[in-house]
């Protein structure tokens, strides 16, 4: 195997088991809220206001892991 391919297919595991973590998360995220709402119809908007804030944070995770990835790619 070749270096550049394994220093590529190294960056696209990393990106791919990073974005694991992320990815679950919104999936809770968004299964909790859809619960909540459901057996609490008057208090929908404060959980999907905080819902977006959690999704935001949690976006963020998968986002510095694209980062990385990019770096792993272009640098090592």
């Amino acid at each position: 195997m070749d270096a550049e391919v394994a220093k590529l297919l190294g960056a696209g595991l990393a990106a791919a088991l990073g974005m694991l973590g992320p990815s679950l998360g919104l999936g809770l995220i968004g299964f909790a809220t859809m619960q909540g709402i459901a057996r609490n119809p008057e208090a929908s908007g404060r959980m999907f206001t905080n819902m977006i804030l959690m999704a935001g944070l949690t976006e963020a995770i998968g986002i510095y892991v694209l980062v990385v990835a990019i770096i792993l790619a272009m640098v090592v």
